[in-house]
C-alpha cells in the first residue's frame, strides 16, 4: 500500500479513537413526572404546602429506601407546575434520584423555583407535556410514570380522552393525587356532578397498576404524596396499556 493511503488509513483510525461515542440512555427503574396543580385555584400559601410536601416525600427514609431497593437502584424524577391550557412549565428537569444528596438537590431545586403557572386546570395539557418530557429524554426504563395532582376538574386544552391516549398508548401510566382544599368541599364535587375522585377514576387515571390517593393540602400532603411514589416506586409491572406492555 502506497505510504500516502497508509498516512491516511492512520488518520482515519485515530479520528475515530478521538470521536466521542455515542452516549447510552440512562438505565433506571423508573421515570416519573410529578405534574402538580400551579393553577387559579391554588393560592401561594397551598403552593408552598405543596411543594414542601414533595421535598418531604421525595427525601423521606421510606421513599428512598424503596428507590435503593429497584434492580437500578435509581429512578429519573422531573416536575412540572400546570394551569390553563398554555402554562405548562418545568419546575426541575430531570433528575436521577439514587440517594439522599440527589434528593435533596431536587427537593432545594424545588423549593427555589419561582411560580410560573397561571390560568385554570387544563389536566389534559399538563398530560401531553409530560407525555412529551419523557419520550423527549435520554432515559430508559420498564416503567414511566406521570404523577398528576389537582384540586379541580378538567377545564380546556385538548379533549382529556386523547391525552390519556397519547399518554398510555407511549406505555405510560398516569395516577392521580386529588386534592382537598380546607374549606372548598373538595373533592366533593366538580362541574361533572361527581366527586374529584370519581372524576381522576373516570377520566384521568389510566394504565396498568393506575390509582388515585386523596391528600388534604394542610394535613396530610406529604404523607399521602410518600405513600404514592412508594406504590409507583415498588412495582415493578409494565406501564401503559396492556397492549403496549404486551410487545
Amino acid at each position: 500500500m502506497p505510504r500516502a493511503l497508509v498516512r491516511l488509513a492512520l488518520a482515519f483510525l485515530l479520528s475515530l479513537l478521538v470521536l466521542p461515542a455515542t452516549a447510552q440512555p440512562q438505565r433506571v427503574d423508573l421515570e416519573l413526572v410529578l405534574a402538580a396543580d400551579g393553577s387559579g385555584s391554588i393560592d401561594e400559601d397551598e403552593l408552598r404546602l405543596q411543594r414542601e410536601g414533595y421535598a418531604a416525600a421525595i427525601t423521606s427514609r421510606r421513599v428512598l429506601d424503596a428507590i435503593l431497593e429497584g434492580p437500578q437502584r435509581r429512578i429519573a424524577v422531573a416536575m412540572i407546575e400546570w394551569g390553563g391550557a398554555e402554562s405548562q412549565h418545568v419546575i426541575v428537569d430531570w433528575t436521577i434520584i439514587d440517594g439522599l444528596e440527589a434528593a435533596q438537590r431536587f427537593a432545594a431545586a424545588l423549593l427555589a423555583a419561582p411560580r410560573k403557572a397561571y390560568g385554570f386546570n387544563s389536566i389534559s395539557n399538563a398530560i401531553v407535556a409530560s407525555t412529551r418530557m419523557i419520550l423527549g429524554n435520554h432515559i430508559d426504563s420498564a416503567r414511566k410514570v406521570i404523577d398528576v395532582s389537582a384540586d379541580g376538574g378538567q377545564f380546556g386544552g385538548v379533549p382529556l380522552p386523547e391525552a390519556r391516549a397519547l399518554a398510555l398508548n407511549a406505555g405510560i401510566t398516569i395516577n392521580g393525587l386529588a386534592i382537598h382544599r380546607a374549606g372548598s368541599g373538595r373533592p366533593g364535587g366538580t362541574r361533572f356532578g361527581i366527586s374529584l375522585e370519581e372524576h381522576f377514576g373516570r377520566d384521568i387515571i389510566g394504565g396498568n397498576g393506575a390509582f388515585v390517593i386523596v391528600a388534604e393540602t394542610n394535613r396530610n400532603f406529604a404523607d399521602a404524596v410518600a405513600r404514592k411514589l412508594i406504590l409507583e416506586i415498588a412495582d415493578q409491572t409494565p406501564t401503559g396499556n396492556s397492549r403496549h406492555a404486551a410487545r
